[in-house]
C-alpha cells in the first residue's frame, strides 16, 4: 500500500469509526447499554485506524530515507577512504584480520585494535545504528540528542531567583537576590547486544555484513533504550521520565514531575483533566510540547469529545503529519503505563526541553568466534545517558484510585 493510499484509508477509517461511535453514544444515552456486535465493530475500527496509523509512519520513514540517500560515486580520495573502511569493517566480520592489514586505513582508525579487545565501528555502520534507533524509537525523536566525547555530561540550570524592583530618582537601592542555579550531571551507561552468525554465513560473500549488524544490534539497542527512556531507573541505565518523584501539579517543586490527576480511574469523561494537563504546563514551553502515550491509551482517547461534541484526537491526514489531540501532537510508546489505578498512561512536555539523550562517541565490536562454536558472537556495546534536565517543561497525568 503506497503512502497516499495509506492516507486516505486512515481518513475513510476515521469517518467510519465517528459513526458507528456515535451510534454507540446514543444507545448508552438511551438505553443505558450498548449492543455487544456494535461495541466490538467500533473496537475493530480503532484498532485498524491504530494500525494504518504505524504503517503510515513505517512508509514516511522509507520515503525519507530514500529521499536522503547520498552513495559514495567512488571517484573522489574522500569516497576511496569511505570504500576502504567498509571493506574493512566486513573482513574483520569474517575473521579475515590479515586481509584488513593490507588496506591502508590506518589514519582513520577505524580498524586499529583498542587495548580492550575488539574494534571501533566504520562511521557508516555507526550512523546506520543509530538510524534504526531513531526511526523506532519515540523518545529520541522527541529528546534532545547530544553526543559527547567522555562519560559525564553536565549542564547549569537557571532556576530563577533574582529579583528586581522599581526606585525612586534619589531612593535607595537594595540588594537584589542572586539567580539560583542548579547544577545537572548525566552519567553514561555501557549498553550492549551479542547477536551470533555462523562462520559459514559471514563466509557468503551475499551478505552485506554491515547492514546485518546494524539492524541486529539497532533492534536490540532500540528496545533497551525505548524502556530505559521511560521506566529506566538510573542503576546502570538512564533514567526514564516515569522513574522521577510524582507530585501534585499545585505543589510542584523543582527536580520532581508535576501531575494532574484524573479524578477517577478511568479516562472516560476526562477531558477537561486533559485540558489542565495542557495548561499545567508554561506557556513558554507549549510551542513544541506533544502527547506521549502507548497505543492502548490512544485508543480510549479517541473515543472522546469536547463539549461541543467535537472529538478531541484527530489523525494526521498529510504526509508528515502527526495525529493531534487537543490541537497537540501525539506520539507513541508502548512502555508508558496502561490506564489503571496510579498509573500515569500520558506524559505532556516540551521533550527537547525536558529530556535529554547522551551518546558517547564510538560503537565498538568485539568479534568472539571461540565462546559459542559453531558460531561467531559479535559483542557491540555503545554508551548512552538520559535524563530530565528541564522539570517544569514535562507534566504528567494520573488516573487515580477511585
Amino acid at each position: 500500500m503506497e503512502l497516499k493510499e495509506t492516507i486516505e484509508s486512515i481518513g475513510r477509517a476515521f469517518e467510519q469509526f465517528k459513526a458507528e461511535n456515535d451510534a454507540r453514544l446514543k444507545e448508552i444515552e438511551k438505553k443505558g447499554h450498548v449492543d455487544p456486535l456494535l461495541a466490538e465493530k467500533v473496537e475493530k475500527i480503532n484498532a485498524d485506524i491504530s494500525a494504518l496509523g504505524e504503517m503510515k509512519k513505517q512508509l514516511e520513514a522509507i520515503e525519507t530515507a530514500v529521499a536522503r540517500g547520498q552513495f559514495a560515486g567512488g571517484g573522489s580520495a574522500k569516497d576511496q577512504e569511505v570504500i576502504s573502511r567498509a571493506k574493512a569493517f566486513i573482513h574483520l566480520m569474517r575473521g579475515n584480520i590479515e586481509s584488513v592489514k593490507d588496506i591502508n586505513i590506518q589514519a582513520s582508525a577505524s580498524t586499529l585494535s583498542d587495548p580492550d579487545g575488539g574494534f571501533t565501528v566504520p562511521e557508516e555502520v555507526d550512523t546506520a545504528i543509530d538510524r534504526v534507533q531513531g526511526t523506532l524509537s519515540s523518545m529520541r525523536r522527541l529528546a534532545t540528542v547530544r553526543g559527547i566525547s567522555t562519560d559525564t555530561y553536565k549542564k547549569l540550570v537557571n532556576q530563577g531567583g533574582a529579583t528586581s524592583g522599581w526606585v525612586a530618582e534619589k531612593g535607595s537601592r537594595a540588594e537584589t537576590s542572586t539567580p539560583t542555579l542548579a547544577e545537572i550531571a548525566i552519567n553514561t551507561k555501557e549498553l550492549y547486544a551479542m547477536p551470533y552468525a555462523t562462520q559459514t554465513l559471514l563466509d557468503d560473500s551475499r551478505i552485506d555484513i554491515g547492514a546485518w549488524l546494524a539492524e541486529e544490534v539497532g533492534v536490540e539497542f532500540n528496545d533497551e533504550e525505548g524502556d530505559a527512556f521511560i521506566r529506566g531507573d538510573g542503576v546502570s541505565k538512564p533514567k526514564g521520565i516515569a522513574a522521577y518523584s510524582m507530585i501534585p501539579n499545585a505543589s510542584y517543586a523543582w527536580g520532581k514531575v508535576g501531575y494532574i490527576a484524573s479524578g477517577h480511574a478511568s479516562l472516560l469523561n476526562n477531558c477537561d483533566k486533559l485540558i489542565d494537563l495542557q495548561h499545567a504546563l508554561k506557556t513558554s514551553y507549549r510551542n513544541g510540547a506533544a502527547f506521549l502515550m502507548n497505543d492502548s491509551t490512544c485508543q480510549t482517547i479517541r473515543k472522546l469529545k469536547d463539549g461541543d461534541g467535537n472529538y478531541i484526537w484527530r489523525p494526521g491526514l498529510i504526509e508528515g503529519a502527526p495525529d493531534v489531540l487537543l490541537g497537540k501532537p501525539v506520539e507513541y510508546d508502548d512502555n508508558v503505563d496502561d490506564i489503571g489505578a496510579n498509573k500515569y498512561p500520558i506524559f505532556y512536555a516540551n521533550f527537547k526541553r525536558a529530556y535529554l539523550i547522551i551518546d558517547r562517541f564510538g560503537t565498538r565490536v568485539l568479534r568472539d568466534p571461540y565462546t559459542a562454536k559453531p558460531y561467531v558472537a559479535f559483542y557491540t556495546t555503545k554508551r548512552v545517558g538520559g535524563g530530565i534536565v528541564m522539570y517544569e517543561a514535562i507534566k504528567a497525568f494520573k488516573i487515580a484510585t477511585s
